[in-house]
């Protein structure tokens, strides 16, 4: 007598991270320990990457995602994520203000102090040296536009370096294909975006 199939080793890490924010949401402290430690890796590699080297001397990165996933996860309540990339982009955008935050707390302290050299030319991230601050501002602005899926298909691709295999567990499709294409239409969609931004 044959064993009953599990799930495809693919859905696996989908289906768990879905499990442990539902129990998360439910106050199971044992399911947020353990989202804690399958984001807080990401969302550290991602922060260095993409925070500007002026964000990241306001305060240790390391704290500011900390202080971004305790957020998050004392959001549960108000955010209902039905799959990991739809995690992920909230995330971002929690990050992302907790540096505003951050970065509004410093200014006054800044303006008191003498402008050192490392204020001169701070470095910009990977990612802004890419496309441009000014580009970059489109982008973000862009990212919005797009409908959600495929916001969350290009932060995980652009930004967070997930394989097309990747992108397709965490959003929940059937192949690499799939996710591929999903990509493909977002960034035709964002690039029209930028471009029609660019010549107006």
């Amino acid at each position: 007598m044959s064993a009953t199939p599990g799930p495809p080793p693919e859905a696996s890490a989908l289906v768990e991270t879905t499990q442990l924010l539902a129990l998360a949401r439910d106050g199971d402290h044992a399911a947020r320990d353990r989202l804690f430690a399958r984001f807080l890796p990401r969302l550290e590699a991602w922060s260095h990457r993409r925070l500007p080297h002026s964000a990241r001397g306001l305060a240790d990165t390391d704290d500011l995602v900390q202080v971004t996933l305790v957020r998050a996860l004392n959001r549960l309540h108000a955010f209902e994520p039905q799959r990991e990339g739809a995690f992920l982009s909230y995330l971002r955008t929690i990050l992302l203000n907790v540096v505003r935050e951050e970065i509004r707390r410093a200014r006054p302290l800044l303006r008191r102090e003498e402008p050192g050299e490392d204020l001169v030319a701070p470095s910009r991230s990977q990612l802004e040296v890419l496309i441009g601050a000014e580009t970059m501002e489109r982008y973000e602005e862009g990212l919005v536009r797009l409908p959600d899926e495929q916001r969350e298909a290009v932060i995980l691709r652009l930004e967070f370096g997930y394989s097309h295999a990747e992108i397709a567990e965490a959003l929940g499709k059937s192949s690499p294909d799939a996710a591929r294409m999903i990509i493909a239409r977002a960034l035709v969609t964002l690039g029209k975006w930028l471009d029609d931004a660019r010549t107006a």
